[in-house]
């Protein structure tokens, strides 16, 4: 009885061993047709596949799997993957068909030359290359400061706006594109994330980044300044007019009046106005009095000196002093007449 389990397991192992691997297929960019299968340890199977209504043909050259082959490019014209398409793998007496519906397994190349451009409207433009301009949907992933990524919604375009960017940021965007559910795309059969575009705080785009390292442009920059900066400094201090033309001297605040007067200029006219002039004009006042007119007639001769409310400051100074008493003019007599 153990014999016999034994007998069968290793019958089971051998035909096991001898079962041929399945095969995929898929029509990659609408070019060719890319089939692959297994890699097996017990030697190489002969590839041969056609589509339907067409004559078979061998694969020409294998996809290498180190000694092992594990897959096969094919030649394909573009209305074919709508028809059935068949494989066989063959080694010796072993021979392993199979049957594929390729209208849906369409794998596009990844999209190339992306650049980016910081638009007038301030947002940041994503812009890139694909071989077809028809039936393709492209979708972007970007992250901002190596954070999680973000996926877009599916789209048509060949461009994509991330709106008011940081410029202290740094954004690293990728795309991919498959073909149209409308013209018998798969949803699953997405390209490969294209090689990212990278912007930066310093406004500049990079393909396949190394790093953080600096640049050598930016180190010769660094040195050109330190320089110009020395040369400066050394011509400041062997060249005193240059130096002071650049570095005025600025005077030494002082409250000593006579340095005041040497910082401002004032011309003679206005200096003189500035001193002090202690001299008034001395007006002489007088008042009229009320006469009678009896006695008016006798006084018509006679001056009275009064002092009165108007004044009569022409002519006279203070230098010019009091005249003398006698020599005022003689007060006006107001007749009864005249009485208000």
């Amino acid at each position: 009885m153990l014999a016999l389990l034994l007998l069968l397991s290793c019958l089971n192992g051998y035909l096991l061993a001898k079962e041929a691997p399945d095969v995929d297929c898929l029509v990659v960019d609408l070019k060719y047709v890319s089939c692959s299968w297994k890699k097996t340890t017990d030697g190489n199977y002969t590839f041969t596949s056609w589509f339907e209504k067409k004559n078979m043909i061998e694969c020409v050259e294998y996809l290498p799997g180190n000694s092992t082959h594990t897959g096969c490019d094919r030649p394909y014209v573009e209305t074919q993957r709508f028809d059935t398409f068949y494989t066989v793998l063959q080694r010796g007496d072993e021979r392993h068909e199979q049957e594929h519906q390729l209208k849906m397994k369409v794998k596009f190349n990844p999209p190339t030359n992306i650049t980016v451009k910081y638009g007038s409207d301030q947002n940041l433009w994503f812009y890139w290359n694909q071989t077809h301009k028809k039936c393709v949907e492209s979708e972007v992933r970007y992250r901002k400061k190596q954070m999680k990524w973000e996926h877009s919604k599916v789209f048509r375009d060949k461009s994509y706006c991330i709106n008011l960017p940081s410029n202290n940021s740094r954004y690293e965007l990728q795309v991919r594109n498959k073909l149209e559910g409308g013209c018998g795309g798969g949803l699953e059969y997405w390209s490969e994330w294209s090689e990212p575009a990278i912007w930066g705080s310093n406004n500049s785009t990079e393909s396949n980044p190394t790093g953080g390292s600096m640049s050598v442009w930016s180190l010769v920059w660094y040195v050109m300044g330190a320089i110009v900066l020395i040369l400066l400094v050394m011509m400041l201090l062997h060249h005193e007019r240059l130096r002071i033309i650049l570095i005025p001297v600025v005077p030494k605040p002082s409250l000593v009046t006579h340095d005041i007067e040497e910082w401002f200029q004032f011309s003679k006219n206005l200096k003189e106005g500035f001193k002090a002039n202690y001299n008034e004009r001395a007006c002489p006042v007088r008042e009229y009095i009320y006469v009678s007119q009896s006695d008016s007639e006798s006084i018509d001769s006679v001056s009275l000196s009064v002092s009165t409310d108007q004044t009569d400051c022409s002519g006279f100074t203070a230098a010019d002093g009091p005249k003398d008493p006698s020599d005022t003019q003689p007060s006006s007599t107001i007749s009864p007449e005249e009485k208000p």
